[in-house]
């Protein structure tokens, strides 16, 4: 039992080595080819030498989320290959140590390596929003204002709003809608001249308007007020100012919340419920990329460093290739969307 801890955290510090170069030097790779793909376009908004320095440095957290399962195999065929060139997994089993036994430590560490990424990919958003601020792809959200907007909110009701403030905590000329989509359910319509935000009970007061009950064709009741205040209408003056997400922004849950209300709309999902999918699909694939590598390092055990690379890149872009591939198929509706963002992980398991 001594060897077999001894050996056990021989092949885990090997593995761990390994993953953290590649878990670092992966991201920045991959952010400097963006940078450089990307550098006409930043130089022509105007953008100056401490600007793209900052794009590089946001950009890092999301091309993370993505590479973590990339360095997870190649930690894994950089630790799996050296031990079978060098006759050690040989000897290994002449002690009784089975092949089995001898990557357990690397399947529980990718499996660590799994949660990382699933965590890292919810600390992105934030850093991609500010990216794509200073890439000028939406304006940046240190402004205030915000004119002639909808919102579609939660539990189906949609927001029309003239005039926004975020700092005086005021609207202008709000408009809320419900649209009532069950037989009998009435359709509701809410009007006021100005909405400001109350900080104790962290909602909108509408000032000076009306609530309209809607029949199909006409008002089955109008009840004016002078102020009011709805439960659902508590979104806080800054989430109002963002322009709509785009899902690498969201987290889990946000997406998923953000889901339920296009779904609500009648709007088709298929595209974002790929998008959901994958942020759990592409962690999962640290695992099973492992499984994957360990024993395909051992095909050529008396290749060296360069087989390494060329089986962890070719496997890496034929991942992305097929997660990519998955997600339009599943957008498309012509697979399932959930069972289509797992595919790549299915194809790569049975390997």
């Amino acid at each position: 039992m001594p060897v077999v801890r001894r050996l056990s955290r021989y092949v885990l510090g090997q593995w761990l080595k390994i993953f953290l170069l590649a878990g670092l030097g992966l991201p920045v790779v991959s952010v400097l080819v963006y940078i450089t793909d990307r550098l006409s376009r930043l130089l022509d908004r105007e953008l100056d030498a401490a600007a793209i320095v900052k794009v590089a440095l946001y950009a890092i957290p999301g091309n993370t989320a993505i590479m973590i399962p990339a360095a997870a195999l190649f930690a894994t065929v950089f630790t799996v290959g050296p031990l079978a060139k060098n006759s050690e997994i040989t000897a290994a089993k002449a002690s009784g140590v089975s092949f089995y036994r001898l990557v357990a430590p690397i399947l529980m560490a990718a499996t660590l390596a799994a949660v990382l990424s699933f965590w890292v990919s919810e600390i992105a958003p934030q850093a991609t929003a500010r990216q794509l601020e200073l890439e000028k792809e939406r304006f940046n959200r240190n402004q205030s204002t915000r004119y002639d907007f909808s919102y579609l909110a939660d539990d189906g009701w949609t927001y029309s709003i003239r005039y926004l403030d975020t700092g005086k905590e005021l609207m202008r000329s709000v408009l809320l809608e419900h649209a009532g989509r069950a037989k009998g359910y009435p359709n509701l319509a809410i009007t006021a001249d100005s909405a400001r935000w109350n900080d104790s009970t962290h909602r909108w007061r509408l000032e000076t308007g009306a609530y309209h009950v809607l029949g199909d064709s006409l008002a089955l009741a109008t009840v004016r007020f002078q102020g009011l205040e709805l439960a659902n209408f508590n979104e806080e003056p800054q989430s109002l100012l963002s322009e709509p997400k785009r899902p690498e922004e969201m987290t889990y849950r946000e997406l998923e919340r953000f889901i339920g209300t296009v779904k609500r709309s009648g709007n088709n999902v298929d595209k974002l419920t790929v998008e959901l999918a994958v942020k759990l699909a592409l962690p999962a694939a640290c695992l099973v990329i492992a499984l994957f590598g360990a024993p395909l390092a051992m095909s050529n055990p008396r290749a060296g460093a360069a087989w390494g690379i060329a089986v962890s890149l070719g496997t890496t872009v034929v991942y992305l290739l097929l997660i990519n591939l998955s997600k339009a198929v599943g957008a498309s509706g012509l697979v399932d969307p959930t069972l289509s963002a797992w595919i790549p992980n299915g194809i790569f398991l049975a390997l």
